[in-house]
C-alpha cells in the first residue's frame, strides 16, 4: 500500500537490506516493529517491499522524530539483532522530501 503522506516538507528512511537464509524471528520481529512504529510521535507512514533486496522507507515529521525512534529500546534491539542474525547487508539513507505527488 502507498503510504498517506502529508504536505511536504517531511522525512523519508530508506533502509536497503539483503536477508540472511531462513526466518529466524524475523518476521515476527518485523511486525512488532510495524506496530511499534505506528505508535510513535511523528510516524507518517511506511512503504515496504522484498524480493532479492528489500527496501522498506518509513515517514516521518522531522529529523527528531527519526532520532527518537532510533533511540527508542525495542527498536534497538532489534537493530542489534538485524545485524547479528537477519541482514547480510544494509544501508539507512535518511532523506528530506521537498516534493511529492501522485494521481
Amino acid at each position: 500500500m502507498i503510504a498517506n503522506t502529508p504536505p511536504t516538507p517531511y522525512y523519508a528512511v530508506i533502509f536497503t537490506s539483503i536477508r540472511t537464509e531462513g526466518d529466524n524471528g524475523y518476521t515476527a520481529m518485523s511486525d512488532a516493529m510495524d506496530e511499534l512504529s505506528k505508535k510513535q510521535p511523528g510516524y507518517l507512514g511506511i512503504e515496504s517491499a522484498r524480493e532479492d533486496l528489500g527496501i522498506t522507507v518509513s515517514y516521518w515529521r522531522s529529523l527528531e522524530d527519526i532520532k527518537n525512534w532510533k533511540a527508542n529500546v525495542s527498536h534497538q534491539f532489534a537493530q542489534k539483532t538485524g545485524r547479528e542474525k537477519w541482514y547480510q547487508d544494509f544501508k539507512v539513507r535518511i532523506c528530506k522530501v521537498e516534493r511529492d505527488y501522485s494521481l
